[in-house]
C-alpha cells in the first residue's frame, strides 16, 4: 500500500485532534451549563456564558478553518480562527477573576483584557496577514498578564486551582513554539492537541468555581 503523502497525513492527524477536540468542548460547556445552573445570579451567569462562548468560538472557527479547502471561503475562516483566540483568553479570564478574585483587581483586569481582546480581534478580522510576530505576542501577554494579580490569585484560589491555571499557561506557551516551528513534523496538529489539552486543565478550574 502506498504511503500517503505528508501533508496529507498532516491534515488528517489534524483533522482527528479537531473532531476530538469539538465534542470535548461541546460535552464540557454541557456539564459547566448543568453546574451554573446553580449560581443563577446574573454575574455568575454572564461569566460562564463568556467562557463558554469563547471556548466553543476559538474550537469551531479552528476546525472550520483548518479544515476546509483552499479558497475565499478559507481565507474568511482564518481571520475568524485568529480572532477567535482572543474571545477564548478573555473569556477564560471572566469567571476567575469575577467571581474567584473580584473586586477592583478582578475587574480592572478583565477591563484590561477585554480591551486587548476586542482590540486584537478587530484586527485580526481586518488585517489578518499583517502584524503576525506582534499578534503571537499579543495572545502569549494576554494570557500571562494575570500573573500581576498572582497574590489576589493566591487569596482567591486553591493550590490545585492555581497550579492548573498555570499548567495550562504553560501548555499554551509550549504549544506556540511548536505553531512556529519549521521543522517539527506534525507541528499544527500538535499546536492544536497541546491548546486541548491546556483548555482542559483551565476549563476544570472553571468548573471548580460552579457548585454542583
Amino acid at each position: 500500500m502506498a504511503t500517503l503523502p505528508a501533508d496529507i497525513r498532516h491534515r488528517r492527524a489534524d483533522a482527528a485532534v479537531h473532531v476530538v477536540g469539538l465534542l470535548a468542548v461541546l460535552a464540557a460547556c454541557l456539564l459547566l451549563a448543568s453546574r451554573a445552573a446553580h449560581r443563577p445570579e446574573p454575574l455568575a451567569a454572564a461569566a460562564f456564558g463568556l467562557y463558554a462562548l469563547g471556548l466553543v468560538a476559538s474550537f469551531t472557527c479552528s476546525a472550520a478553518y483548518n479544515m476546509a479547502t483552499p479558497g475565499p471561503r478559507r481565507a474568511l475562516l482564518r481571520r475568524l480562527d485568529h480572532a477567535a483566540i482572543f474571545l477564548l483568553i478573555a473569556g477564560t479570564y471572566t469567571p476567575i477573576m469575577a467571581l474567584a478574585v473580584g473586586g477592583w483587581t478582578g475587574f480592572a483586569l478583565l477591563l484590561f483584557v477585554w480591551t486587548g481582546a476586542l482590540l486584537g480581534g478587530a484586527i485580526k478580522l481586518a488585517a489578518p496577514a499583517r502584524f503576525e510576530r506582534v499578534a503571537i505576542a499579543a495572545y502569549l501577554l494576554l494570557g500571562w498578564v494575570g500573573v500581576i494579580a498572582l497574590m489576589p490569585l493566591l487569596r482567591a484560589l486553591s493550590s490545585w486551582q492555581l497550579g492548573l491555571l498555570l499548567l495550562g499557561g504553560l501548555i499554551y506557551s509550549l504549544g506556540v513554539i511548536a505553531h512556529v516551528s519549521k521543522t517539527l513534523p506534525y507541528n499544527i496538529a500538535i499546536w492544536h492537541a497541546l491548546v486541548l489539552v491546556a483548555a482542559g486543565c483551565q476549563y476544570v478550574v472553571v468548573l471548580s468555581l460552579a457548585p454542583g
